[in-house]
């Protein structure tokens, strides 16, 4: 999209997240996210370095996506505010994305954390336990809703997984 349509589309989420009482995080855009007066944004590992957004943005919420521990570490010690962990498993959702790091990832991460984490990348209703079982407190999908006939039913039977299995 070119940047002003961007801009008029994150407006509008901002709008409706602010409505829902939810944040709202730009994915890798820090100079949208300020112009629409998000939350936050997400920085991939080859967006603008966390240093240089924290500067520009620093009432920002900045979020990284990590691929290994290695790379949870250097992120949480560069200043993230929270980490994404993933792709969990194969996803088509962005082109452009690492080899999927699987579940175990999760629990090898979690120990060292002192930030929040997400989990995300080909998440599924079949797939979604093993996520949870290895730590996962809070789990991003897509096409696991957007793809499912039923995008209501897709979203509460993911729901309930989760909270099924918080409650143990």
């Amino acid at each position: 999209l070119p940047d002003r349509d961007l801009l008029a589309l994150a407006r509008a989420w901002r709008d409706a997240t602010r409505q829902a009482g939810a944040l709202f995080i730009v994915d890798d855009r820090v100079d949208i996210a300020l112009a629409a007066n998000a939350d936050g944004v997400h920085l991939g590992r080859t967006d603008l370095p966390l240093e240089t957004a924290r500067r520009i943005a620093p009432e920002l919420l900045l979020g990284a996506s990590t691929h290994s521990l290695e790379h949870a570490l250097e992120s949480q010690a560069r200043g993230a505010d929270y980490i994404n962990i993933g792709p969990i498993f194969p996803t088509r959702t962005k082109t452009a994305t690492a080899a999927p790091v699987g579940p175990d990832l999760i629990a090898e991460i979690r120990p060292h954390l002192r930030i929040p984490f997400t989990c995300m990348g080909g998440i599924k209703p079949d797939n979604v336990d093993q996520v949870l079982a290895q730590g996962a407190q809070i789990i991003a999908v897509v096409t696991a809703v957007t793809a499912a006939p039923d995008v209501t039913t897709a979203a509460t039977d993911l729901r309930n997984r989760i909270l099924a299995h918080r409650r143990g």
